[in-house]
């Protein structure tokens, strides 16, 4: 991979390269009946008939479209040249981006660069080498959304509070430069890959704004109570796609009995996220499972422990301007949060978010 860019710039090694990156990924995972059960029963019931085009893409691995979101700390000349030649565009314009929230003083769209391909392409990852940034990162378009509403600006301190593997860390940072960006993972296996992430793309002139911690993140509402502007949440959850492509029916059956578990978690992390944020601040709560229990579910037990908070409307300033891309559903009438609903050939497979904003 040292070479990859010239590879890259050659005929014969951008096929090459498109071969290898295709044959890494097509190991054939097992599908795991008894969750696409439990899933049939439940989605059938919350999501009606929208859950066919969600199980379709679930179902379809060539669905899992990625995005390419580019490193503004490094240069990135040469793969824009080579995305666009290969028929990838950008995700947002300056006319798709978000308007922002009505408490909020008006800013520019976030200077976030990401780019897609209407087929189901996969472009090649680049290897971590100390010393040296990256200049794009691969990950799921739709994971991007919560970072959207979270509207970062110039100057603030923003915590992200479930930060590995650090894709939304590093989207935070090229939409701004906040003077602090507190990333909080207290797995250690995770964050060391976040720390790895983090070093990959960020420069050293940062390292004094990024930080790393290992808190229990129930715990930041005590601790470090109403010092941030902006607090992301993007929970633990009982993720869709990775679920229903469990090893074996035992794993799958342990799954879902943490799935029962997972909503006192998250409403827990939520409470803290709250505590945590300034008055006045914002809190955007993310997963990416369909699940209501761990959504709305969350978010409405949170609501009535906390009357200083409310829900943000995002429907006609978020889901909106960026339908052209995305499939929302309210799947809450009254609620700030809308559904990421998946359909085959729109959206980018089975990464599923809702995204309240909550202003305190």
């Amino acid at each position: 991979m040292a070479s990859f860019l010239s590879l890259f710039l050659d005929k014969s090694s951008t096929t090459l390269s498109f071969q290898q990156a295709t044959k890494r990924h097509k190991k054939e995972r097992s599908l795991c009946q008894q969750v696409l059960n439990h899933f049939d029963q439940q989605y059938n019931e919350e999501l009606c008939g929208l859950w066919a085009s969600a199980r379709a893409v679930l179902l379809d691995p060539h669905s899992w479209q990625y995005g390419i979101m580019l490193n503004r700390f490094s240069a990135v000349n040469d793969i824009t040249q080579i995305l666009q030649s290969q028929g990838f565009s950008m995700l947002l314009s300056q006319t798709d981006c978000p308007a922002n929230h009505s408490r909020v003083k008006p800013d520019p769209c976030p200077s976030l660069q990401c780019y897609i391909h209407p087929y189901p392409v996969r472009f090649p990852s680049q290897a971590h080498r100390p010393g040296q940034l990256k200049q794009y990162y691969l990950l799921n378009a739709a994971s991007l959304l919560p970072v959207l509403a979270l509207q970062v600006r110039e100057g603030e301190k923003v915590l992200d509070l479930c930060s590995a593997p650090g894709g939304k860390a590093l989207a935070i940072m090229q939409c701004a430069t906040p003077a602090v960006l507190h990333c909080n993972e207290p797995d250690p296996h995770r964050r060391h890959r976040l720390t790895k992430t983090l070093e990959s793309f960020l420069p050293h002139s940062l390292n004094s704004r990024v930080t790393v911690s290992a808190q229990d993140g129930r715990s930041f509402g005590q601790s470090e109570a109403g010092l941030y502007d902006k607090v992301l949440v993007d929970a633990p959850c009982s993720n869709d796609r990775s679920w229903l492509y469990s090893h074996s029916s035992q794993q799958g059956e342990q799954r879902l009995k943490e799935r029962a578990r997972m909503p006192v978690l998250q409403a827990q992390l939520l409470r803290s996220a709250l505590s945590a944020v300034r008055p006045g601040g914002i809190v955007v709560y993310s997963t990416c499972t369909l699940s209501s229990s761990e959504n709305h579910a969350v978010v409405d037990t949170v609501l009535k422990d906390c009357p200083e908070a409310e829900a943000e409307d995002l429907w006609e300033d978020f889901a909106v301007p960026l339908s052209k891309n995305f499939t929302f559903t309210s799947a809450h009438p009254g609620h700030g949060g809308q559904t990421l609903v998946p359909q085959p050939g729109k959206t980018w497979g089975p990464m599923f978010l809702q995204s309240p904003v909550l202003i305190y």
